[in-house]
């Protein structure tokens, strides 16, 4: 190995712009539908805005092109800035954070590699305050010298933050509104709907019109309503909020399931009412605990919590539903 020289070289820094081309929001449009999810991908390192000079401020995001882009996209044409990348494996920086990626030790390593400590004469990184769960921010400062600060919950205030380097109590809010809720349906609906379907044309030919559509109704409620009036139903807990609207939603096909016949059985009768009250709620309250990974509302251990609670609880009433649609079914297609 003698004379083997080894020579490190630091990464160029890449240059982008705050526009967004078409490309980008048709990259935005198949993220939101869930389609190639785990291909948002923006490269890891130093991308500069604007011709930074070395006392601009330096951004740090995810490698998730929707994180990247919301941050580059919210600067001003004015701001002269870096944005530092990490590595998230194509992880929104909330995410991310959770899970380990967006946190101290791949920051301290992407400074490291890209050099930045070459770049800036200051030693400030600014970091979106959903990544602080991921951050040892003394660990950081311990490790390369550079200083975090936990800027606000919303890209779009960076520009105000600046201004004081300090995020006001209304940048620390997550809101998540109407509008960001529903947001969320487009990647929901195309994930449920393979099973929508299948589920609903067995139904229908099985036990008829009226159970193929409770089982649209379930996973609809779980996907439209819920997030719209996720405020307004009033428990705490995402599973207890499922139910309680999954069983308003049963509520007219269990009653119409009782009228339907004229077998005099008051068993029969009895059996159907009950049945959609079963199988509903359990639905929507399955498909809205997915939205318990879309908002601060409820923390890691609470969502284990809620997940240990409840799904016994679904298990339970789903398959006893399904044992008296079985059941039912039978007895309507041998004409008893």
């Amino acid at each position: 190995m003698s004379g083997t020289i080894f020579t490190f070289t630091t990464p160029p820094v890449h240059p982008t712009t705050n526009h967004l081309t078409l490309s980008d929001h048709w990259d935005h449009l198949r993220a939101r539908v869930g389609i190639n999810r785990s291909g948002h991908l923006v490269e890891p390192g130093l991308y500069s805005l604007g011709n930074p000079t070395p006392d601009s401020p330096v951004f740090v995001t995810a490698n998730y092109t929707l994180s990247f882009d919301a941050v580059r996209s919210s600067l001003d044409d004015w701001m002269k800035c870096y944005i530092l990348v990490l590595d998230t494996k194509g992880i929104n920086v909330w995410c991310a954070a959770g899970k380990g990626t967006f946190g101290t030790g791949e920051l301290v390593n992407r400074i490291h590699i890209t050099g930045l400590a070459d770049k800036v004469n200051h030693r400030v990184l600014i970091l979106p305050q959903l990544g602080a769960t991921g951050v040892s921010a003394h660990e950081v400062k311990k490790l390369s010298g550079f200083r975090v600060e936990y800027g606000p919950v919303r890209a779009a205030d960076l520009s105000a933050y600046l201004k004081t380097h300090k995020a006001t109590p209304e940048m620390r809010r997550v809101q998540f509104n109407v509008i960001e809720r529903l947001v969320l349906f487009p990647v929901e609906l195309v994930k449920v709907l393979p099973y929508l379907l299948v589920i609903s044309i067995i139904l229908y030919f099985a036990s008829g019109p009226l159970a193929a559509a409770g089982a649209a109704a379930a996973m609809l409620a779980g996907i439209f309503l819920f997030p719209i009036l996720l405020p307004f139903i009033p428990t705490k807990d995402f599973s207890s909020k499922g139910f309680l609207l999954g069983g308003l939603i049963a509520l007219p096909f269990a009653l119409a399931a009782y009228r339907y016949g004229i077998e005099p059985a008051p068993c029969i009768h009895i059996s159907r009412a009950i049945t959609p009250m079963l199988l509903m709620p359990p639905v929507t309250a399955f498909i809205s605990l997915n939205f318990t990974g879309s908002t601060t509302f409820t923390s890691v251990t609470g969502v284990r919590k809620e997940i240990s609670t409840y799904t016994r609880v679904m298990a339970w009433m789903f398959a006893s539903g399904t044992a008296t649609l079985i059941i039912l079914a039978i007895l309507r297609i041998t004409g008893w």
